[in-house]
């Protein structure tokens, strides 16, 4: 025990610290990130009055018409999976922290987890940016109209936190990247 704690304090005293700072940057990254895309669609929230014509020979109704995130499947499905990525970011730095590359199951752990992530964050930018495709532009075979032209604002942060979410996923590919290339300068 003591020989181990005298070979990490050499390591400190000689520059060498186990602290990959490359790794916890880009992760910290990857945390907010992940947490600005999950709080930009979860406070998003528009409302306008819409005419709607009833009898042509009446006159059209004003009617107060909300869009939420919650509205949507694939916006329920973004706001969740960034939050969890966002979870896992704050709880993958924690271990980083504690563990300081000591331990090779711990890292592993991570690498496999920031694998999922990537998956899980790629999923949900597509799910996501092909509602809004929809929406920005409707689909004329189902006969859904657009609505982008009327909900406006609400649109342009769905598309934030869309970019956001993609460089989130960027950045979780990238700590895949940086895990492969520390395996390789094992071997």
């Amino acid at each position: 025990m003591e020989m181990q704690l005298k070979e990490d304090v050499v390591e400190v005293v000689a520059g060498k610290s186990s602290f990959n700072f490359k790794d916890f940057s880009v992760r910290f990254i990857a945390l907010a990130l992940t947490l600005v895309a999950a709080v930009l669609l979860g406070v998003d929230k528009e409302t306008t009055t819409v005419s709607v014509t009833i009898v042509s020979s009446l006159p059209p109704l004003d009617l107060p018409v909300t869009a939420k995130w919650t509205e949507m499947s694939a916006f329920v499905y973004f706001v969740i999976a960034n939050a969890i990525a966002c979870s896992y970011g704050a709880t993958s730095l924690i271990l980083m922290l504690v563990a300081r590359g000591r331990s090779k199951l711990v890292a592993l752990v991570v690498t496999i987890l920031d694998l999922v992530m990537v998956g899980l964050l790629f999923s949900v930018v597509g799910a996501t940016s092909s509602i809004g495709l929809i929406g920005y532009n409707g689909n004329s075979h189902v006969h859904w109209d657009k609505v982008c032209n009327v909900f406006d604002k609400f649109c342009h942060q769905v598309a934030v936190a869309i970019f956001v979410s993609f460089a989130g996923s960027i950045a979780y590919l990238l700590l895949i990247v940086l895990a492969a290339l520390k395996l390789h300068k094992k071997f």
